[in-house]
């Protein structure tokens, strides 16, 4: 079954066309600068280069069109017409309490969906704008939500209550959702296939770290804790997210600098984490070149966000009564040796070791880049969230025919 999967944020709708017959992507790029009047369409050709067409000012309808058009188009295009498309997969950031699981799109989970806009302001209303997008230009075709949040629900109250007076859960909803939950879903999933164990055996921190960043303790094969919380601004540090910070500091700063709440919301998302640290940039590629050049504050920021990761995965180990895989994932997690490196070597205490070699020569491939004598296996594993979506919409479509 051909699956289109779909991610469409509030100025952008990423795509791949997946064959999950066998498992290949046959089309990807994405539509950018939505609602823009330089809007254009980035797409791969079949010999691996990019190429783009400009699109000018287009809504999500329009780019969900241009991504359907440049599909079907008989000189770059990899399907004749619409109806090779199965089905289409969304990737849905926030799902409450309501979704422990992928589901099928009707009336009914759209309007879920909508109820969860408070907690997602930014990012379900483009999700639910694409769907419906699709559902006018492609009436018929059967459409499956996959939540970044489903994942987490397995989550114990223990782990997901704040310390809050209890009425705000009840009437606001205001717990630990997490996210990342497709990413942590299938990375926990392919390292026991590369291993050759039964993830019900195994306890295993998945550290999926890039601009945004997560960890997750998943025990036996299910989310206990995660490192994000109601919002993608909890836990660890970011390229622009503050992470764990007291909140009193953020009351002191309102009041000293009489902010308003969305003005403290701009500061601690995009101009925090990395960025506010070094005042030069959140790619961390940026910021290992300027430690490198002798920079003392990107050195501090180096040291910021090492630590922070080390110290999640000792907890996590803790709560779990030990571990048995660390996993690395993520732009970062993929690609950053030195990060790595850092990050696991006070966990010796604990029966982590690397090959130090192969740790500084992998770069997102699937690599177990922990000495053979070490107690604990650690993987590096590039994730697929697409891939996930387009088999949780295969596998949830096919069962209603």
């Amino acid at each position: 079954m051909k699956i289109l999967v779909l991610n469409c944020g509030s100025s952008s709708v990423k795509y791949k066309l997946i064959d999950t017959e066998n498992d290949t992507v046959m089309a990807e790029g994405g539509v950018e600068k939505i609602g823009l009047p330089d809007g254009f369409l980035k797409y791969k050709l079949s010999d691996g280069s990019k190429a783009i067409r400009e699109l000018g000012l287009v809504d999500h309808k329009g780019a969900v069109k241009a991504v359907l058009d440049i599909l079907t188009d008989p000189e770059v295009g990899c399907i004749r017409s619409y109806s090779e498309i199965g089905a289409v997969g969304h990737r849905v950031v926030h799902g409450g309490e309501k979704f422990s699981k992928s589901v099928l799109l009707t009336d009914e989970v759209l309007q879920q969906i909508k109820d969860c806009y408070d907690l997602a302001p930014l990012h379900n209303p483009a999700n639910v704008t694409g769907i419906e997008a699709v559902e006018e230009i492609l009436p018929g075709v059967k459409q499956v939500g996959v939540f970044d949040t489903a994942f987490h629900q397995t989550m114990p109250a223990k782990s997901f209550m704040y310390a809050l007076p209890y009425k705000y859960y009840k009437e606001d909803g205001v717990r630990r959702y997490g996210f990342h939950g497709t990413s942590h879903r299938y990375v926990s999933q392919r390292v026991c296939e590369i291993l050759g164990v039964d993830i019900n055996k195994e306890k295993i921190i998945t550290c999926h770290v890039g601009n945004g960043g997560s960890i997750t303790a998943v025990l036996y094969g299910k989310s206990v804790d995660t490192s994000m919380g109601l919002t993608p601004v909890e836990g660890l540090m970011m390229g622009t997210r503050v992470g764990d910070v007291d909140p009193g500091a953020l009351t002191y700063l309102m009041k000293k600098h009489d902010l308003s709440a969305d003005e403290l919301q701009k500061i601690i998302n995009k101009e925090s984490g990395v960025l506010g640290v070094t005042e030069l940039s959140s790619d961390m590629r940026e910021i290992e070149a300027a430690d490198k050049a002798g920079d003392p504050r990107a050195h501090l920021a180096l040291e910021m966000y090492e630590q922070r990761i080390t110290k999640y995965i000792g907890a996590y180990a803790a709560e779990m009564g030990g571990v048995d895989i660390i996993v690395f994932t993520g732009g970062v997690g993929e690609n950053q040796t030195g990060l790595r490196g850092n990050v696991c070597r006070p966990l010796g205490f604990m029966g982590v070791e690397l090959d130090e070699q192969l740790n500084m020569t992998t770069r997102g491939t699937e690599t177990v880049i922990s000495a053979p004598s070490s107690k604990v296996k650690v993987v590096v594993v590039p994730t697929d969230e697409e891939m996930m979506i387009a088999r949780d919409t295969r596998d949830i479509v096919s069962k209603l025919k």
